[in-house]
């Protein structure tokens, strides 16, 4: 794989344009030493109407309002950062992306106090490619439920995409990893799911959908997509509501929600294969075509694509 600092292409930092390889920080930038700073994932995706970044209007609410909660001033409004996402589609000749607004603040100095640093916004779209194996995406993960706990409302701000949070989420990771699993399930500080090392869980039990309410997890934009789907089009029941561990052992399905992972069949937990009394394939075979699993990573499929009417208002053109 080619490092992503040896690259062609453009990446929009403080509204300019710098060639791929001259956009560099100093060594004193003062988000590497401390990390504050926030970010998003946003994806674009080849359709028959051209390139489309999907739900951005979105996503970049949530990064102004991360940056508003880190209490980190921003120097450019939401329109101002979607226009230079879809130029950086346009101006890397990209119709499938994986795009990165990140806000960081500046070298002027260190200290809790951050005070006197200017803030830097950076943009930069590449194509990502599957996140994961196609294998993942139709046969599903192998999870450990964590011993590291998720954050809680009064340790962090948990529906900020704040680059900090993402030590938590690579310590679980890596353990799980090292265990031979391929994710990771977080429980909140009460012992409850949260969610994976950087995805939304759901489970589905006797017909209904059920995801952990966002107080120890972040609201997902692809975990409010599914809910739509789920609600709108297979006319399926979601609660949002806590959920416990061993929920997730006897539910009929799981599966995992994100930018980057889109939807991915949640097979084993903790040694538990999952769907077991509902009659579920064994791990060596793709998840059913009829589960509701697959049902919605076929719709999210249209969906992005721009081949769902009804939701092509989540569409943003290059």
């Amino acid at each position: 794989m080619t490092p992503l600092y040896d690259r062609d292409g453009w990446i929009w930092q403080d509204g300019q344009w710098l060639a791929w390889r001259d956009a560099k920080v100093h060594v004193f930038t003062h988000t590497l030493h401390y990390g504050m700073g926030c970010f998003e994932g946003v994806r674009a995706y080849a359709g028959p109407q051209g390139p489309q970044l999907f739900r951005v209007a979105e996503h970049t609410r949530r990064l102004v309002e991360s940056a508003h909660a880190l209490d980190i001033p921003l120097p450019f409004s939401e329109a101002e950062l979607i226009d230079a996402q879809r130029e950086s589609l346009t101006k890397n000749g990209l119709s499938s992306a994986y795009l990165k607004p990140t806000v960081f603040l500046g070298a002027e100095g260190l200290g809790l106090r951050a005070q006197g640093l200017t803030t830097h916004v950076m943009i930069a779209a590449w194509d990502l490619g599957p996140y994961l194996s196609p294998h993942a995406a139709s046969h599903g993960l192998r999870a450990l439920t964590s011993s590291w706990a998720r954050h809680h409302v009064n340790i962090s701000l948990c529906r900020a995409k704040t680059s900090g949070h993402y030590v938590n989420s690579m310590l679980a990771l890596n353990t799980a990893v090292k265990a031979g699993f391929d994710e990771t399930i977080m429980l909140d500080p009460e012992g409850y799911v949260a969610e994976a090392s950087a995805a939304n869980v759901f489970l589905l039990r006797d017909g209904v959908l059920h995801t952990p309410e966002v107080t120890s997890c972040l609201q997902g934009i692809t975990r409010d997509s599914v809910i739509q789907l789920a609600r709108d089009v297979l006319g399926i029941e979601v609660k949002e509501r806590r959920i416990t561990r061993d929920e997730l052992y006897t539910a009929d399905e799981a599966f995992l929600t994100g930018t980057a992972a889109e939807i991915l069949p949640l097979r084993e937990l903790d040694g538990r294969r999952i769907g077991t009394r509902a009659g579920a394939p064994p791990l060596s075979e793709p998840v059913a075509a009829n589960s509701v699993t697959a049902q919605l990573q076929h719709l999210y499929r249209q969906a992005v694509r721009g081949e769902l009417d009804a939701y092509r208002h989540w569409l943003t053109p290059a």
